[in-house]
């Protein structure tokens, strides 16, 4: 396939927020709130401050192996796996909820840069090792975000009554919600290819989790790409002092309220603190921890600890405790040799808010990458931007002020009535000066004309252009339906679209020419134009 890239700045795109377009600029003011430029980062100093950092290896490899103990794995999964005893192998991360059948399409795009930068730096640090990693956030319990999936502009929802961390729900009863995402796929070249892998991910595993670890290795595995579900009593165990110190000492919470305090001057938070940053998790629910007259109760249970029983539950069971936004990051650190994190806009935003308190813990704080972002603008979208002459960059632009100024371009008629505007402004200017002469109070009702003069001129190109549309009606239409199909519900198609209908129609090219085409050091957003 061939395919050719354009770049534009973020801040041109006009989707992503000032907080973002300030970090990737180096805005003085974020400088206290991460570790290492987003323009030029010191990987040589991440790898220093993480080789000083213990990492239970053991630990991580039993439970990756463990994890991936009945599934067919690509030779190069088990090299990494391998790779990841020696001490001088590092990780590059990136993080997400198990959304169902990878959720959207700029998941791709996130697994791609973590493996094309670890494939970067092996190059740039050769006596180093550098493992691309999916870090699951299994116990999310958003299931309405989590259970929906959008396709080619419908929406299909996974319906089940069960609650709790969503990675631990039972994929029993899928077959009807596979059949309805996999129906509009069509006759795709790789259509059936994609529902076969989605019918063993799904219906031959037992909860969301492996599905998704299934579902994602079989897609990235020939990549190396290791995934890790954190949801273990080993994983939860390496942090069990820091989840006690968050129970009896709530230091998580001053930390980050005062870091919000100095952030928010300048840029709204992205999450906020609780007393407790931690949830209590059964294998139907996960609820809050609140401390109430010495005591620990779980939030809309009967189960209430004292400081005795909270110590001996959380040793025994540290699988129970869950972290939510504030702490997961510091499990992540903690549990993986990381140099490198690459996030959305949203996460890098959360994580801005988190450097005090990794300090706080003594964990080595990562390189902060905004991840990728593409438009994938396919041959039959080019051929139809062709017959307006607008090219791809142009269509981040509103839909109706690009249409207009469309016809603007192409009419006969001279549709922005600048003549008249100067007529009026030169008719009134000496009105105004007679006025003054015969009544400076005149000055005011010849001003208030001259407004009503120019808003009627207004009124009037409106209806010249609304007219002059209609002589432009199939061009409008074509305009319109090139915007809904690449930027569905008027946001980015990454963040709506699904993998699906790309794998049908392209298969595993799909992926390799977005990986192709991937710089993962790259600062700006990325047009695809494919023939």
């Amino acid at each position: 396939m061939h395919c050719k890239t354009e770049l534009i700045d973020y801040a041109d795109t006009g989707y992503f927020s000032h907080l973002i377009t300030s970090y990737l600029h180096e805005d003085p003011r974020l400088k206290p709130f991460y570790r290492y430029s987003p323009a030029h980062p010191d990987f040589q100093g991440a790898i220093a401050a993480r080789a000083a950092f213990p990492t239970d290896r053991k630990l991580l490899v039993d439970e990756l192996n463990h994890a991936y103990q009945d599934m067919e794995l690509h030779d190069k999964v088990q090299q990494n796996l391998r790779l990841l005893e020696k001490e001088n192998t590092f990780t590059i991360c990136t993080a997400h909820q198990p959304n169902l059948f990878t959720g959207y399409l700029y998941f791709v795009y996130k697994v791609l840069q973590a493996v094309k930068l670890a494939a970067y730096l092996g190059e740039k640090y050769p006596e180093k090792n550098f493992v691309p990693v999916y870090y699951m956030g299994s116990e999310d319990n958003d299931l309405d975000e989590l259970g929906t999936v959008h396709l080619d502009g419908a929406t299909y929802r996974w319906e089940t009554g069960q609650k709790g961390a969503v990675g631990r729900m039972n994929t029993s009863g899928m077959e009807a919600l596979i059949d309805q995402v996999t129906r509009p796929l069509g006759v795709g070249p790789f259509a059936q290819e994609i529902t076969l892998l989605l019918k063993e991910a799904y219906l031959q595993h037992p909860d969301i989790q492996t599905a998704t670890l299934y579902l994602v290795n079989a897609l990235f595995g020939r990549y190396g790409l290791l995934v890790v579900i954190a949801d273990t009593p080993g994983f939860k165990r390496a942090i069990a002092p820091l989840m006690w110190q968050e129970l009896t000492e709530q230091s998580s919470f001053s930390i980050v309220k005062q870091t919000i305090t100095e952030l928010s001057a300048h840029y709204p938070p992205q999450a906020t603190p609780r007393e407790i940053n931690l949830f209590y998790l059964t294998e139907q629910s996960r609820e809050r921890i609140v401390m109430e007259n010495d005591h620990w109760r779980v939030l809309n249970t009967d189960k209430i600890f004292d400081r005795e029983q909270l110590k001996q539950e959380l040793g025994e069971h540290p699988e129970r405790f869950s972290p939510n936004v504030i702490l997961r990051g510091l499990l992540q650190e903690t549990i993986l040799p990381d140099i490198a994190f690459i996030g959305g806009g949203g996460e890098l935003a959360y994580w801005l808010e988190l450097t005090d308190l990794f300090s706080h813990h003594a964990i080595p704080f990562p390189v902060l990458m905004l991840r990728n972002s593409f438009l994938w603008v396919d041959a039959r979208s080019m051929q139809r931007l062709g017959k307006t002459g607008l090219s791809p960059r142009d269509l981040f632009t509103d839909t109706e002020t690009l249409i207009s100024d469309y016809v603007k371009k192409h009419t006969r008629h001279d549709l922005v009535l600048k003549t008249a505007y100067e007529q009026i402004e030169k008719l009134y200017t000496g009105l105004e000066g007679k006025a003054g002469e015969i009544d400076v109070t005149l000055k005011a009702s010849v001003g208030a004309e001259r407004k009503k003069s120019l808003c009627s001129i207004g009124k009037l190109e409106h209806k010249f252009l609304r007219a002059e549309k209609k002589r432009f009606a199939w061009q409008s239409d074509l305009i319109r339906g090139i915007k809904d199909k690449l930027f569905p519900h008027h946001s980015l198609q990454e963040r709506v679209e699904n993998v699906l209908p790309f794998y049908a129609a392209y298969g595993p090219d799909f992926i390799d020419t977005v990986y192709e085409h991937l710089d993962p050091l790259n600062k700006k957003f990325t047009i695809l134009e494919c023939s």
